[in-house]
């Protein structure tokens, strides 16, 4: 089975963003034609600024709640790589009706536009969120709880969407359950930061980070990489058991908070040793946040050929030493 999309037009939304940089950056080394669409409305412009030049490069800056920049981005495009999105659990807590509009409206507009263009496979970013209250573990794709913030209930509803999107205009979709990702790109700024870079930056300015609750939540932490690699096995996968279906996203182990911290700060230590007398301070809990969550990935295993590549050490390792050099204090 082929596994990494070449000679291919990709849509990326939200290919200013984090994710879909890291997606851009791998499919223009592949020899694709990569047509980004973002807003910039959580996008970064440096993100892309090295893409630009490169003639196999499109940027449109649109929103997805538009139909015609959405009909303008899938035309003639092969495969749509659907990233863009309102994330944070934090912020859909502060503003329900902009994430909904943007996850959920924006999210159908995209679909109605790839099923127009004739997109061979939409591939969209759903979230483990979606397991809400569901105390299992691992978590299982089949076997998920109540959502518990407004921005879970988006992201399951763009499942609900995606299957019947499926099963009434045959389209094929699949959705990517992402785990926590980290790695290169993250934004450390702003509120609704993620928990690696905003720890990285503390570190770096040689401030105590905050680590909501004592520490001992933890979570399923997904390298990058790992991320790229299943977005291009489901974009490619020929096996029709595989289509239409969600998986998890993920490493397979679980990490706390308090060992992330560690391991995090030893990894950034080894180019700034002053960085290990950091010591951190711990706070409340978010609400929202659920208290462990851990991925079973035998299913994007045995369906898409999935081989996650880097543990949270190792993509802590690599990590740190981005952050070390790019991070601007």
């Amino acid at each position: 089975m082929k596994r990494v999309i070449e000679n291919s037009k990709v849509l990326v939304t939200g290919g200013a963003g984090f994710i879909g940089s890291n997606l851009t950056e791998v499919l223009l080394a592949q020899n694709n034609q990569v047509v980004c669409l973002d807003n910039f409305a959580t996008g970064k412009r440096e993100n892309i600024e090295e893409f630009l030049a490169n003639p196999n490069y499109t940027l449109i800056e649109g929103d997805i709640r538009d139909a015609e920049a959405c009909a303008r981005a899938c035309e003639g495009v092969d495969y749509v790589l659907h990233q863009a999105a309102l994330g944070s659990v934090p912020r859909s807590i502060d503003d329900p009706v902009t994430t909904d509009q943007v996850n959920c409206n924006g999210f159908v507009q995209m679909l109605v536009a790839a099923r127009e263009a004739k997109v061979k496979r939409f591939v969209y970013a759903a979230s483990s969120s979606t397991y809400g209250d569901s105390e299992t573990l691992p978590k299982v794709e089949d076997k998920i709880g109540r959502p518990l913030s407004p921005y879970a209930v988006t992201k399951f509803v763009n499942e609900l969407y995606a299957d019947v999107f499926a099963k009434t205009y045959g389209m094929e979709l699949i959705g990517l359950r992402y785990f926590n990702v980290f790695g290169r790109r993250q934004d450390p700024y702003g509120a609704y930061a993620a928990v690696i870079p905003k720890f990285a930056i503390a570190l770096m300015k040689g401030v105590s980070p905050v680590i909501n609750g004592d520490g001992t939540y933890s979570r399923d932490f997904t390298y990058i990489d790992n991320v790229i690699q299943m977005n291009q096995l489901a974009a490619l996968t020929e096996n029709p058991a595989a289509i239409n279906q969600v998986y998890n996203t993920a490493f397979g182990e679980r990490t706390t908070l308090n060992q992330l911290f560690e391991a995090l700060r030893a990894g950034m230590a080894k180019y700034r040793p002053e960085i290990a007398s950091v010591e951190a301070i711990y706070g409340d809990n978010r609400v929202g946040d659920i208290p462990h969550s851990l991925a079973d990935i035998s299913k994007a295993r045995k369906l898409l050929g999935y081989d996650p590549q880097y543990s949270i050490v190792q993509g802590l390792s690599e990590a740190a030493l981005w952050y070390v050099e790019n991070l601007e204090l």
